[in-house]
């Protein structure tokens, strides 16, 4: 198994708590656009994919669904400075690996820009060495294409690298990238969700994460 050079991050969920700012951007845009309010369970299901796919589930008019997205966005800009934290523990954790010698870098499927603003207001861009966003690919996670990208931008082949996230999706991901993947469990997934997709490990805490990152160098 080749050592470990890299270790990809998703950002929601996973470096970035935005919990509350996502679902208080669905429950103003819900409400706006499609006149109801679904449930919280309902908004979260495919939080991990981009905003464009998630809201196909909510409605069919492809009007909608834009007009969805544009409401979803503008509130969503107008809170989330104040809304977003890193949790607990990551940005140690991130120095930490900075300082073994690892590259470190984020693949979301936010857009690119909104996705660093947010990694440099909680302090975690100063040790990450790149970002992939949706809009940087043509076809978002599940799909394997955003991870494969992030090795390629390191210099790394996806077996000297691994994926981290708190979705399924994540997971998904780094599999087919041919990455190692790793689960954590602070995010928006349970874990037997979680461990259903097969990780190479699952971490309850930065401290485990760590560790089973340094264990497969």
């Amino acid at each position: 198994m080749a050592g470990l050079k890299a270790v990809l991050f998703d950002n929601d969920g996973t470096l970035v708590d935005s919990h509350d700012l996502i679902l208080a951007s669905f429950r103003y845009a819900g409400p706006a656009v499609l006149g109801r309010q679904l449930s919280d369970e309902e908004y979260l299901q495919k939080v991990g994919q981009p905003l464009s796919v998630q809201v196909r589930d909510f409605t069919d008019d492809p009007q909608l669904q834009e007009r969805f997205c544009e409401a979803y966005c503008a509130h969503n800009k107008t809170v989330h400075d104040q809304m977003i934290k890193a949790f607990p523990g990551t940005v140690e954790a991130l120095a930490k690996l900075a300082s073994a010698g690892l590259n470190l870098g984020v693949v979301t499927s936010k857009r690119h820009e909104v996705a660093w603003h947010g990694l440099e207001v909680v302090g975690a861009a100063q040790y990450l060495d790149c970002c992939v966003g949706w809009d940087d690919v043509e076809r978002p996670k599940p799909d394997p294409q955003p991870v494969q990208r992030g090795c390629e931008i390191l210099g790394f082949a996806p077996a000297e690298c691994l994926y981290v996230g708190d979705a399924p999706f994540d997971l998904q991901a780094g599999n087919a990238a041919g990455t190692k993947a790793a689960a954590v469990t602070w995010g928006m997934f349970d874990e037997a969700r979680l461990a259903a997709e097969n990780p190479t490990f699952v971490a309850h805490t930065w401290d485990e994460l760590v560790k089973g990152v340094l264990g497969l160098r």
